[in-house]
């Protein structure tokens, strides 16, 4: 008996979930070779035809004969998109994997293939399901591709596991989530996307990996680390890229959005500025630091009056929908407060050692903002 005749074929009317078959081969290895997937999964370097040919007519198969996993191929409109499928862990558990030819990243199709194979999975075996009752993701951190498309799904994310997951001959850091058989398929919280918004002496933007540099030099200025006391020092070039790679996360979990500040004619890093704080008690702060090349030049000026502008724009209309804004700085950070009251913020209090600074703590002078402020500032 051909195991791939044990496989049931599931579609939606738009994709199909299906054995995998020769005819697959070329899209497969096409998918094996793309530079994403030799990124983020342990593909072998130097996969050949005939490893693909191996895998769909020996591998894949198999696990469906032993019951390890169950792997589906994915079609659309008569071609292969995308391989999808659940590895048993035993006791109601199965880990999900999912892996896209390039030509179908972003057309939907994925999402909807995950979630047949979720309701096949969570399906009770007496209607030809697996019986799941817990589905577990799994991704290298850094993989933002894998992560949206579980929270599109519904999973969790819930942490960082270190030096969990190997890849290829090392141990690196993952993300773990995942997804219960009762939990409906729908994100849990709000992912927010960076809006590129462009003014006449500044432009906010995504930070990108070519920012570290210039956020090392900025952070190590004698200055900013000086009002920034929780910074390390020395400041490193490795510090400034954990930086930048963090910066999602705030988005990707709906509790902060953080913009790159750069010059609209080079691209330079000439800051950054954050709301923060989303979902927190006290409400949504901003936050905001500068390189020494910004300085004296009316750069954070003009790159709050942005940011809080698309904070109070309503959701409707891409902003944020915020009623009101915070933010602190030290009593005596004369700079920080200009820039705070430019913008038209009003001091409400001074809350006492409340920020720490490079020599111990400072008072701090807290302001806040509302529309009203901002439309006759």
């Amino acid at each position: 008996m051909d195991p791939r005749s044990r496989v049931p074929t599931l579609t939606d009317g738009v994709v199909t979930l299906r054995a995998h078959t020769d005819d697959d081969v070329e899209s497969v290895l096409e998918q094996s070779l793309d530079p994403a997937s030799l990124t983020w999964t342990n593909i072998p370097i130097g996969y050949t035809r005939d490893d693909v040919k191996r895998y769909v007519r020996e591998l894949l198969p198999g696990g469906w004969e032993t019951g390890r996993e169950w792997a589906f191929a994915v079609e659309v409109a008569g071609t292969y998109a995308a391989t999808v499928l659940l590895r048993d862990e035993g006791e109601g558990r199965a880990e999900i994997a999912y892996a896209a030819h390039p030509r179908s990243r972003g057309t939907g199709s994925v999402d909807r293939a995950l979630r047949l194979l979720l309701a096949w999975g969570f399906s009770p075996e007496s209607e030809g399901g697996r019986g799941l009752r817990t589905v577990i993701w799994r991704a290298f951190v850094g993989n933002w591709a894998s992560r949206k498309t579980a929270w599109r799904l519904g999973f969790s994310c819930d942490g960082t596991v270190r030096d969990a997951m190997v890849y290829r001959d090392t141990l690196v850091d993952g993300w773990i989530g995942t997804l219960l058989a009762t939990d409906e398929l729908a994100p849990r919280n709000a992912w927010l996307d960076v809006p590129r918004i462009v003014g006449a002496d500044v432009v906010l933007r995504a930070h990108a990996e070519h920012d570290a540099e210039r956020a090392q030099q900025a952070c190590s200025d004698e200055r900013t680390a000086y009002w920034l006391g929780s910074l390390p020092t020395p400041y490193t070039l490795e510090d400034a890229e954990a930086y930048v790679r963090s910066r999602p996360e705030g988005m990707a979990t709906g509790t902060a959005l953080h913009w790159a500040i750069a010059d609209p004619a080079t691209d330079d890093l000439l800051g950054s500025i954050s709301i923060m704080d989303l979902t927190g008690q006290a409400g949504p702060e901003v936050g905001y630091w500068a390189h020494p090349d910004a300085r004296g030049r009316g750069v954070m000026t003009a790159a709050v009056r942005l940011a809080v502008r698309h904070a109070f724009i309503d959701e409707v209309d891409g902003g944020l929908g915020l009623d009101k804004l915070r933010l602190v700085s030290a009593v005596d950070n004369t700079a920080s407060r200009r820039v705070a009251e430019a913008n038209g913020f009003r001091e409400g209090g001074i809350e006492r050692l409340g920020t720490v600074c490079r020599d111990g703590r400072h008072d701090t002078v807290v302001y806040d903002l509302v529309p009203a402020d901002l439309r006759v500032s």
